[in-house]
């Protein structure tokens, strides 16, 4: 995240100051050292600032193996799943969803969440 080229600093502020961050699709492979402490700076200053969506195909229960070294995975997701919504969807990938459609083959139902945060 922009740490070779001197980004980081710059990236990082625009991170934690946007009142939503969403990281979309997380999680598809295992996060090294840099990528942890990234992870951990950026939530922990957005911890009871800004809100957070996080997609992920994975389970949450894999998401601790993901993070990592133990330590900094109970802290990142203690902040994350700290006062969190969590919305597990089941079922087929809207893509595949999607594709029936187009072809005509079946209909679905779409949903729409709204999260709010409980400050």
């Amino acid at each position: 995240m922009g740490h070779g080229d001197g980004r980081f600093p710059r990236m990082f502020r625009a991170l934690v100051r946007v009142k939503l961050l969403i990281l979309d699709d997380w999680g598809p492979e295992k996060l090294n050292a840099w990528q942890r402490r990234d992870l951990m700076e950026i939530v922990d200053e957005r911890h009871e600032n800004g809100s957070i969506i996080i997609t992920s195909q994975l389970p949450v229960d894999r998401w601790h193996k993901i993070i990592g070294e133990p330590t900094i995975a109970d802290a990142i997701l203690d902040r994350i799943v700290h006062n969190a919504h969590r919305l597990e969807l089941d079922g087929e990938s809207l893509r595949k969803t999607r594709g029936k459609m187009k072809k005509g083959q079946e209909k679905t139902e779409h949903v729409m969440v709204e999260v709010t945060n409980k400050s």
